[in-house]
């Protein structure tokens, strides 16, 4: 009979154990905290009351994972948004023109993406958890990980036998210095940290909000020299929006009432200030700072046989990407494959840590090719050139008016194609031959839009 033992119940965690389940006898999921009956927030996901979205991409693995499941979101009250054609975007480089596409999110709170996932996760009856329980260390060796040692609340220390551990508990993983104490050296780590910081708040929508409201995002610039500063108004359950005013260091968005409001005026564009002034808050202003882009290469160690580190443990991306809940659907999904190639048995965790570390760099490469631009970016990477920023800069205001490149850069920004397929010789002639269009105004971009109504104030006279 084999086992899997998986740490942290997370969403990483669940989809991990979902993952094995198929080849595994038995999976145990190691839990620090107790899960609420319902939708809630749980003591480990701070930022759990903010913003969040599942991209396209990630939305099949977890389909895949788990069929039916954005079945269930939707029925529970979660919004489908096309890209661009539902989001009304203010990018870097200009207004999006609307048009449909592949690529899409998921839109609704952290709160029910969890617990839809987790019920769904724990239906399965060779999956159980040990909640309010603390892992203390591995069992075994450097060559060979037999188990966890583990400290339940109450009890005496005890030792779970498995032949596969999992480590999904996120960015307070403590493998680098179990493995160091093991006698492995240190792993390598990569860090890109613009200083990003949010300010989040829920909103009941207008009575009257039709249900194919848009969501709105601007997007914070890079490469200016000032602080990046943007903002994303997106539907949830419930008939409310989540406002996230977002900006790096030097210009992170205050808490206050009134400098929360000000903040989302004198962004680029006031559309959203103009749509919170019509909505009413429906809950306290609530910040959360500390979101670098962070990946320890465990795919680059001797890693001991029978451990596998996932999600957050492994990478972390700046929550303004919005792909953490992505990247782990794809990494379970990756967990899932090799499993199947090579059971739960050696060789699997090397494997699979190479196909998890896969599944991540695209998104790292997207993430930290932007945030390293912004002033007072702290980088243990080295910088890329300059020119490859100003040519990044083109392409993005190429897919501004371009429907055919915009469809391909959503389609890898919502990680359901690799950044190389951006990248055809089509495409490249495009970006080379320039724009053949003026930019949007306000009033056009917000005219691709019934669905506002009399929402929207008129645009100032020196608009973006």
């Amino acid at each position: 009979m084999t086992s899997a033992v998986v740490l942290g119940g997370g969403m990483a965690g669940m989809l991990a154990a979902a993952a094995l389940a198929r080849s595994a006898d038995r999976v145990t999921v190691i839990e620090s905290d107790r899960f609420p009956d319902g939708p809630a927030p749980r003591k480990g996901l701070p930022q759990g009351h903010h913003n969040h979205m599942l991209m396209s991409g990630g939305a099949q693995a977890l389909d895949d994972l788990l069929p039916g499941t954005t079945d269930a979101l939707f029925a529970a009250g979660a919004r489908r948004r096309g890209m661009p054609g539902d989001l009304l975007t203010l990018s870097a480089e200009g207004w999006y023109r609307r048009h449909r596409g592949d690529a899409y999110v998921i839109a609704c709170s952290r709160e029910l993406t969890d617990h839809v996932v987790r019920t769904r996760v724990l239906a399965d009856k060779k999956i159980t958890v040990i909640e309010s329980a603390k892992a203390t260390g591995p069992a075994g060796d450097r060559r060979r990980i037999t188990g966890v040692r583990i400290e339940r609340a109450g009890a005496e220390a005890e030792t779970i036998e498995a032949d596969l551990v999992v480590d999904a508990t996120g960015r307070r993983s403590r493998t680098p210095e179990w493995l160091t104490g093991l006698g492995l050296p240190d792993v390598q780590e990569e860090r890109v940290d613009a200083g990003f910081a949010y300010a989040s708040r829920l909103y009941e929508a207008p009575e009257g909000t039709p249900e194919e409201f848009p969501g709105v995002l601007i997007q914070a610039r890079s490469g200016t020299g000032s602080p990046g500063r943007g903002a994303a108004l997106l539907p949830n359950e419930g008939n409310r929006w989540i406002v996230a005013l977002i900006g790096t260091r030097g210009g992170r968005p205050p808490t206050d009432e009134a400098g929360f409001e000000a903040f989302a005026r004198e962004l680029r564009d006031p559309v959203i200030a103009d749509l919170m002034a019509a909505a009413t808050p429906a809950g306290p202003i609530r910040a959360y700072r500390g979101m670098p882009n962070w990946r320890r290469r465990y795919e680059k160690l001797p890693l001991p046989d029978g451990l596998v580190v996932i999600g957050d443990a492994a990478t972390t991306l700046n929550p303004n990407y919005a792909t953490g809940m992505s990247i782990a659907a794809l990494g379970a999904l990756a967990l899932r494959t090799e499993a199947g190639r090579h059971g739960i048995a050696p060789g699997l965790g090397r494997a699979a840590q190479q196909a998890i570390a896969k599944a991540a760099e695209g998104p790292w490469q997207m993430a930290v090719g932007a945030d390293q631009w912004f002033p007072g970016a702290e980088l243990t990477i080295k910088r890329a050139p300059e020119l490859m920023r100003r040519f990044t800069a083109r392409f993005a205001r190429m897919t501004t008016e371009n429907a055919a490149l915009s469809n391909a850069s959503f389609n890898v920004a919502a990680l359901q194609a690799p950044p190389s397929s951006m990248m055809t010789l089509s495409a490249l002639l495009t970006v080379a031959r320039g724009p053949r269009r003026a930019p949007l105004t306000r009033e056009q971009a917000i005219a691709q839009y019934p669905e506002f109504g009399d929402l929207l104030k008129p645009a100032p006279a020196d608009a973006a």
